[in-house]
């Protein structure tokens, strides 16, 4: 037997709040990656960790605020709260790979191809993960080729996210960035949703009063909630994450060069010395042999 679900159960509270969301860490992420941009050594691990963990945790908020007006009519949901909180690991282990090798790489195409992959295929594991660790009396099932669809969404919204990260240094520009990822992000949701069919088991009780999704998902949003507030105020208090970092400071790292009217690619960190200059200084110092 078919179920009939119904994923908009509060309307466009549930949606719009949950779009919301992932633009919130969206924006911190990027800010963060840009800031690390600046730094070297811990510091630079540190703010990468930090968007990373902002990133996931305002991806994985979203998914759960989205289906808060998720429910199924004919069978109470529930949710197993290992594979729930797994599923935030995940999203925040795979965004940190692709953000961790932008950051240290720099905008090199293959560094962007590889992290967006990484980091996309990431926020669809989360999705999909998260949506196994409902229980009810019945099975998913899922079109491929809405899924697959979904997950190219989730890969190239990343590849986006990645590139404005070390190329887009304005924070009004930022902003505009972490709108259009969450705009992606939260369409890449609703593909996946739009997979969905629910089969009901056919010995399958009717659905009774149960207990309500808000009481189950609200109490465990508490902590990446919390955690987004907190990654906001440390954000706001630095005025390079604010600012346009790129002022005053020199290239960011990935970022081309002019240098005699030909663009290089080669990212600032990792551009080779040039001893020539150093050793023609020296001899033009020393006194010539009479």
């Amino acid at each position: 037997m078919q179920g009939t679900v119904d994923g908009f159960t509060y309307g466009l509270v549930t949606p719009v709040t949950a779009f919301l969301m992932a633009c919130l860490g969206a924006a911190l992420g990027l800010r963060c990656t840009t800031r690390s941009l600046r730094t070297r050594g811990a510091s630079r691990a540190g703010w990468l960790a930090l968007g990373a963990t902002s990133i996931g945790s305002g991806i994985w908020t979203m998914h759960f605020i989205a289906m808060l007006g998720f429910s199924v009519r004919e069978a109470p949901v529930s949710y197993d709260r290992p594979l729930t909180y797994a599923s935030l690991a995940v999203a925040i282990v795979m965004v940190g790979v692709g953000i961790f090798l932008v950051g240290y790489r720099g905008a090199t195409p293959m560094a962007l191809v590889t992290g967006g992959t990484i980091t996309g295929l990431g926020v669809a594991s989360m999705h999909y993960l998260g949506m196994a660790g409902m229980n009810f009396a019945g099975l998913f099932e899922y079109q491929t080729l809405m899924v697959a669809l979904s997950v190219v969404i989730a890969v190239v919204a990343s590849t986006v996210a990645l590139w404005a990260a070390v190329n887009i240094h304005g924070f009004l520009p930022s902003l505009g960035a972490s709108v259009v990822m969450g705009v992606a992000v939260t369409g890449m949701h609703y593909t996946g949703m739009a997979a969905l069919q629910v089969h009901l088991h056919p010995d399958a009780a009717p659905a009774g009063p149960g207990e309500a999704p808000t009481s189950l998902l609200l109490p465990m949003m508490v902590g990446p909630g919390c955690f987004l507030l907190l990654a906001a105020v440390i954000v706001m208090i630095d005025p390079l994450v604010v600012t346009d970092p790129s002022r005053g400071t020199g290239p960011l790292p990935g970022t081309a060069a002019r240098c005699g009217g030909a663009m290089s690619s080669i990212p600032a960190q990792r551009r080779p010395a040039r001893p020539y200059e150093t050793a023609s200084r020296r001899a033009y110092r020393q006194p010539r042999n009479r």
